[in-house]
């Protein structure tokens, strides 16, 4: 298995051409890393997903709520809620875990 580590992380995002890239999949577990440009430009998931922020801090909007977030700092979304990050400083970075079924796990 690879490290998954802040500095491979970024070397592999580097490699591509997008803001995301997926470093682990098991099961129904994906993990990505994401770096947006400027703007997140996200649209609701199809799965619960869990961030913990990686570098940087900004402002995360969830179902139109705004909250500051800061390094080591985790965040749960249910699968189709509306969510984004905003105002984040330009070396802000996030770790993705989406898990579970289409449509989310039921809550409680």
């Amino acid at each position: 298995m690879s490290r998954l580590t802040l500095s491979n992380a970024r070397e592999a995002l580097a490699r591509g051409e997008s803001e995301f890239v997926t470093l682990f999949q098991h099961g129904s577990l994906e993990v990505e890393f994401y770096k947006p440009d400027g703007v997140d430009r996200q649209t609701p998931h199809t799965r619960d997903e869990i961030y913990v922020v990686a570098s940087g801090a900004g402002f995360f909007v969830h179902e139109g709520e705004r909250q500051p977030v800061e390094v080591g700092e985790v965040l749960f979304v249910p699968a189709g809620d509306e969510h984004r990050f905003v105002d984040f400083t330009d070396d802000f970075a996030t770790w993705v875990m989406f898990y579970g079924p289409e449509g989310g796990e039921a809550g409680g």
